[in-house]
């Protein structure tokens, strides 16, 4: 897997910490990873820029941020990383945290 594998547009279809209402409320929820580490993502009132690489472990590999941005109208940051489901390589799940806040884990498919 290389950093393109991760690159495109994904929308999140599922979150442990929030339901489907939140997560859509004002877009459809999505992470967008592009070719040279740079993205953003939104989902319910939090949405960020994120800076990133692919970092390799015994298991595979994941991309794996920071993110600087906005929750509900607040200045927010954090971290995450995502990986691509080795069954199927449209699917991504992940993990996002907010800094001193909640984190949840996500599933996202691949927008085409």
């Amino acid at each position: 897997m290389d950093k393109n594998e991760f690159t495109g547009t994904w929308h999140i279809y599922e979150m442990e910490m929030w339901d489907e209402d939140y997560f859509n409320m004002e877009v459809q929820a999505y992470i967008r990873i592009k070719p040279d580490g740079i993205g953003k993502f939104q989902f319910g009132l939090v949405s960020g820029g994120i800076d990133g690489k692919v970092v390799d472990y015994a298991d595979g590999k994941r991309f794996e941020f920071t993110w600087d941005g906005n929750d509900e109208c607040d200045p927010a940051s954090g971290s995450g990383w995502v990986k691509i489901n080795e069954k199927d390589k449209d699917l991504l799940e992940g993990e996002i945290r907010l800094h001193l806040g909640d984190d949840s884990t996500f599933m996202a498919r691949r927008v085409k």
